[in-house]
This record gives C-alpha cells, structure tokens and sequence, in this order.
C-alpha cells in the first residue's frame, strides 16, 4: 500500500510539473513576441525612411541636371573648372562627343540666362567631376571644351589665380555619384552639428 502511494505521488508531480513548464512556456512566449515585433518594426521604418530620402536625393539630383557645354579653364584632382555657356558646341559633328579639342571654334554665348528646367544650358564656372574614363576614353586637356548632362553634388571651393577663393556648384556627370556626394555631406553635416534636426535636401 505504501509504494502504491508513492507511485501515485509520483504522478501527481509530474503531472503539475508538466503543467507548470507548459504555463511557463506560453507566457513567457506570449512576452517576448511583442518586443520583437517592436524592435523589428522600429528597424524596417528606419529603413524606409532613409529609402524614402535616398529617392527623395535622387529626384532632387535628376530635376537638378544641367547641360555642360563650354571650356576648360583648369585641370584639378577633384575635376575639370569649366566656363560652361558656349552654346555654339551644341551643333554637328562637334556634339557627337563629350569632349573637344581646344582647337574647334566656339565662344560663349552674350547675356544667355540660365534657367531652372531640367536639362537647362548650365551658365557660369562649375566643378565638373565623373566625366568618361576608360582606355579609350581621351583625356581632357585645358581649354578643350565638353559637353555633357551632369548632375548638381554640392558645392567646392575654387581657389585660382593668387589667393582668389570662389565658390563654384559642383556637378557630376554621374548620376549614382552625386547621390552618394550629397548623401554623404548631409551625414558629414549632421555629425559636425548634431542636434539640429534633418537640413533640406540641397540641389
């Protein structure tokens, strides 16, 4: 009779044991859900909205884009200072290709006024960066002259003739690039004065 007591004490404990693991499990299930759910939907908004900023960049970029059509005026490690504006490049054969020798006829075009739609004549000194590379691909030379569609990147500042500083719009004959160049001075931004909340998207 005492084993037998024992044997059904036994059973009881393993029976409210198995109960107790079985309430343990699905509580403790039912508290970790909702705190990953969170923290996975903290991260995948996160995600969007730099998404959504990077098209917002891109946009920007592409509603931005100028025309480049003028002269070479100094060769940097950065890119090409360009005197853009001569309008008379935009003609055969000399518009067959990006880049042309200094020895073609050309001047700049008297009191034309740039404007603001996509794809406008770009008018004035820029920074022009990104241009065609390759083993076939000429070099540029100072005072050949170019013509390309480039993107606004920023801005760079150009120091010529003495100590002379000038602050030229930079542009980017690739579109991927001046995304990731604007990307990358609002990060630079936001890092040298934190705290002041997310600055316009610049063209």
């Amino acid at each position: 009779m005492a084993l037998q007591r024992v044997k059904a004490t036994l059973i009881e404990f393993a029976i409210v044991g198995s109960f107790l693991l079985e309430t343990f499990a699905v509580w403790a299930q039912s508290n970790s859900i909702p705190s990953t759910n969170s923290s996975t939907g903290a991260a995948s908004g996160s995600v969007s909205a730099a998404l959504r900023h990077e098209q917002d960049v891109r946009t920007a970029r592409i509603e931005g884009r100028r025309l480049i059509c003028g002269r070479i005026l100094d060769l940097r490690p950065e890119g090409l200072i360009v005197e853009s504006g001569y309008t008379n490049l935009l003609r055969e054969p000399l518009s067959r290709s990006w880049l042309i020798p200094g020895t073609a006829e050309a001047s700049r075009a008297q009191n034309l006024i740039e404007s603001k739609t996509p794809g406008a004549i770009c008018v004035g000194q820029i920074l022009l960066t990104d241009t065609p590379k390759g083993k076939k691909a000429a070099k540029p030379a100072k005072y050949d002259y170019v013509i390309v569609e480039a993107y606004p990147a920023g801005y760079y500042l150009y120091t010529s003739a003495g100590s002379v500083q000038r602050s030229l719009r930079r542009f980017s004959a690739s579109l991927v690039a001046a995304v990731q160049r604007t990307l990358e001075a609002e990060k630079k931004e936001r890092v040298e004065a934190p705290g002041e909340g997310t600055r316009p998207t610049r063209n």
